[in-house]
């Protein structure tokens, strides 16, 4: 853990355009897959990238604490005030994925939720959340992903996209990130993941493919 300031990170256009189009994509599916990224959490959380705190209403009431870290300020203004409306306790902080204000093995789990796009280095937040995660203890995540390979020619969209205009329009955002093996590269272990298109039938959207999993630290 640093004691640094956090780096500033702004994408003031693109956030305003996710805090109004959030809702609705909670309303066709995705405030149920929520529920499931963290149905059954209990003890410390650490939720990284929290976003306008979309996640919090669905924390279950064996959760002593959620840590809410989110760099860009629009985010997290929104964020504080949904912490107030949550029935759990929520701390939101400043921070990023990359240094995150814990010591240590020092939180129960760890949550990200369609993030790990936008950092600039899957694999530096990744083993910054392994070194924050209890040994035995929990990463959650919900996040679109590579297209799988039965789909060449989406995957194909998928890298063109990331490499021109993608990750400028939409706030650092990468669509075809295989996040999956880069959980499994941060020595996390696999327990249980689901695949899925989201919206369900938008088969030509580049952020479709999408994954939801549960891995342990050892």
């Amino acid at each position: 853990m640093s004691d640094a300031t956090p780096p500033t990170v702004r994408h003031p256009l693109f956030a305003r355009f996710y805090a109004r189009l959030r809702p609705c994509m909670d309303a066709h599916g995705g405030a149920e897959r929520r529920q499931r990224l963290l149905a059954g959490l209990a003890g410390d959380v650490v939720e990284v990238g929290a976003g306008d705190g979309a996640n919090f209403a669905h924390y279950p009431s064996t959760v002593t604490s959620v840590l809410a870290v989110e760099p860009e300020p629009y985010l997290r203004e929104r964020a504080v005030a949904a912490a107030g409306r949550a029935p759990v306790p929520v701390e939101v902080v400043d921070g990023v994925a990359e240094r995150l204000p814990v010591g240590d093995a020092g939180v129960d789990a760890a949550v990200a939720a369609l993030m790990l796009c936008s950092v600039g280095d899957q694999g530096v937040a990744l083993a910054e959340m392994r070194r924050v995660v209890r040994p035995g203890g929990e990463l959650r995540f919900v996040e679109h992903v590579q297209a799988p390979a039965g789909q060449p020619r989406m995957r194909r969209a998928q890298r063109l996209l990331d490499a021109t205009v993608w990750p400028l329009l939409c706030g650092g955002c990468h669509c075809g990130r295989d996040t999956v093996a880069a959980v499994t590269a941060a020595g996390f272990v696999l327990d249980e993941l689901e695949r899925f298109t989201f919206p369900e039938g938008a088969r030509l959207d580049p952020t479709s493919p999408c994954a939801l999993g549960r891995a342990t630290r050892p």
